[in-house]
């Protein structure tokens, strides 16, 4: 399986704006065929172009202005940088090669599931040292939106789930683990520092956001999208057991019939906002008696990082300062 990882592919339509400066990737000649601007020349955007099919008008310092498409010039800070693009330098990396946890999220470990229902693939991937190290870094995380799979970098995952974020939470609590590695499973042994009172805000912050969308399409079309209605009174759920319990319940199939009915829009909206108000309440009364701390065990996840880094130091890198020594 290959998976592109996020934010790293410029999009060669976007249409460049005037005054933007442009490194050309061509040789500009004169009518006669003598070269007038080098390939590499710089030059400024005098006239951008409606769509991509298009040339632009630019201005090289020495005065020339010529037409370029876009596949002839590039951004000149975007140039200069080229060469340190991780994906310039390991084209042929599989990082998903490096995956040490995955697991199921979604319906299906929730136990909502229905026969429509996809897979939702979450987890780690936590490359050799060497990738750390090098120039080029390495993507936060992988994504492949055709499959509904996303792997965070280890120190990414970490500091989400220190934040209580809940979808990172769930990857932590969830029942279905598909592969853990020995690193992965110590992770989950230690899942319980990452919970604090910080639950309360996180969750909190996500489902008055939830709510806002909600009362919106209420507003502008009279209806609502029911299945993000059910996600808001879960997630209250879950987060009031997290508080109380000192654990977050990503199976919460002894409320199916109720979110279930809640996604089929079964129940009309003052009856499922009542229940948001209700849930609203025992959270609150569970924020007052938790037993969690106020913070989550930072220390203890620093510590897990670094031994986890460590413990990726290749043959390569060993090798190396071998014979550096000798």
């Amino acid at each position: 399986m290959k998976v592109v990882a996020a934010n790293i592919s410029p999009n060669l339509m976007l249409i460049l704006p005037v005054g933007t400066q442009v490194v050309t990737r061509v040789e500009i000649t004169s009518p006669t065929g003598e070269i007038v601007c080098p390939r590499g020349a710089v030059g400024e955007i005098t006239r951008s172009p409606d769509d991509g099919t298009h040339s632009y008008r630019v201005r090289f310092l020495n005065g020339v202005e010529a037409p370029l498409h876009r596949r002839e010039l590039t951004i000149r800070k975007q140039f200069q940088t080229e060469g340190l693009q991780f994906h310039d330098a390991f084209a042929d990396l599989n990082l998903c090669d490096f995956v040490i946890y995955q697991c199921i999220v979604g319906s299906r470990a929730f136990g909502l599931e229905t026969e429509e229902s996809d897979t939702d693939r979450r987890g780690i991937y936590l490359p050799p040292a060497d990738l750390h190290w090098s120039l080029y870094g390495l993507p936060e995380q992988l994504e492949n939106d055709a499959t509904q799979e996303c792997y965070w970098d280890l120190r990414k995952f970490l500091i989400l789930a220190l934040k209580a974020n809940p979808n990172i939470l769930e990857c932590l609590y969830t029942p279905l683990v598909e592969m853990a590695t020995p690193l992965a499973l110590e992770l989950l042994a230690m899942r319980e520092a990452f919970l604090s009172r910080l639950v309360y805000q996180t969750y909190n912050g996500y489902v008055m956001s939830q709510f806002k969308k909600l009362e919106q399409d209420l507003r502008t079309t009279g209806a609502i999208k029911w299945k993000h209605a059910m996600h808001l009174i879960r997630l209250l759920m879950s987060g009031i057991t997290a508080l109380r319990d000192g654990f977050v319940p990503v199976n919460v199939g002894e409320h199916r019939d109720l979110l279930l009915s809640i996604k089929r829009g079964e129940m009309n909206w003052d009856e499922v906002n009542k229940l948001r108000l209700s849930l609203h309440e025992d959270f609150d009364r569970a924020l007052a008696s938790t037993s969690l701390p106020e913070r989550p065990d930072y220390l203890q996840a620093n510590r897990f990082l670094i031994k986890a880094r460590c413990s990726r130091v290749s043959v390569l890198t060993v090798n190396f300062h071998r014979e550096r020594r000798e």
